[in-house]
């Protein structure tokens, strides 16, 4: 079966989960979009000589709307990072230009009969990912956002530097928005099958020093280069490959949540239908409270915005 994927918005983020995607050889159609004609199509020209020293080819298009009929995924990762550039390194920055641009993203899948899987990339991105699931109509199992994926990987690697072991012998999440008001659910995380929380106390670790350096990775990364991609990029092509190949994989990723009635990140089972299952944690009193407060935060700012979208169209 032919895997097909587009890449909309070929900036640092996007060039390089596209990069990815090619140099894997995880899909065997690539559509490029970007407003930039000359950025993609240099990207295109770049991939298409690297293709000689790959094991693997990929049928590579530009802005050709046609292509996403039959897309399987598609992957919107639009944005400005230079407007994140702020004291608090907060994601809402690009909101001014993110929600100009996914409209029309969204009408473009509309228009053109996209009827796959989205990955979401777009900051801010737990209300971005709703807006593109009501302007397109598409599922909410077929909606996703990358959400704490990446921010419990930083979580994982933190962890694992503190005890001396390898990030993926980590398991635990992030929950919440993918922004400020994330949490680390200490009460999920083991390593090498012992709580962290009795580590911590073994070992003398101080776990809400570890939280907020996990919490501020992004940031550090944005100050000494002015924006970020490795990770995110990562975590995008991570959760597009278990959508392609049905790996029905537990990911903390951004995912509709009825109990709170907006996108956030929560664990779920990520396979070619989606979202294939919900899971649900045996979370404390504490982090419970901790996620409805994140929950509350993204409902907010989401009402703000289609109330300004409404007055807007008037």
């Amino acid at each position: 079966m032919t895997r097909k994927v587009a890449v909309f918005g070929m900036g640092h983020v996007g060039a390089t989960v596209a990069h990815y995607l090619v140099a894997g050889g995880f899909t065997d159609d690539l559509a490029l979009f970007d407003t930039n004609e000359a950025k993609v199509n240099a990207d295109a020209l770049d991939f298409r000589d690297a293709m000689a020293n790959l094991p693997y080819h990929t049928n590579l298009t530009v802005n050709d709307d046609s292509q996403l009929a039959d897309c399987d995924v598609v992957v919107s990762s639009l944005g400005k990072s230079k407007l994140v550039d702020t004291p608090d390194h907060d994601r809402f920055a690009e909101f001014k230009f993110t929600r100009t641009q996914v409209p029309l993203v969204a009408k473009k899948l509309v228009d053109n009969g996209f009827h796959g899987k989205l990955v979401d990339v777009t900051n801010p991105c737990d209300v971005i990912t709703s807006m593109y699931q009501k302007l397109t109509g598409l599922p909410k199992k077929h909606v996703l956002g990358t959400g704490t994926l990446l921010d419990s990987a930083r979580m994982r690697a933190c962890v694992g530097e503190a005890l001396h072991v390898d990030s993926r012998s980590v398991v635990g999440f992030n929950l919440g928005e993918h922004g400020n008001s994330q949490f680390t659910a200490w009460s999920t995380v083991r390593v090498l099958g012992k709580r962290v929380l009795d580590l911590a106390k073994e070992r003398g670790l101080d776990l809400a020093d570890i939280e907020e350096h996990a919490r501020q990775g992004g940031y550090l990364v944005y100050q000494g280069k002015k924006y970020t991609n490795y990770g995110v990029a990562t975590a995008a092509v991570r959760l597009t490959n278990a959508l392609l190949s049905d790996a029905r994989t537990e990911m903390p990723v951004s995912n509709y949540r009825e109990e709170y009635g907006t996108y956030l990140s929560y664990p779920a089972v990520v396979g070619r239908d989606g979202v294939v299952e919900q899971l649900h944690l045996d979370l404390t009193d504490e982090e419970k409270d901790k996620l409805a407060t994140s929950a509350k935060y993204i409902k907010e700012r989401l009402k703000a915005e289609e109330e300004r979208a409404a007055k807007a169209n008037k």
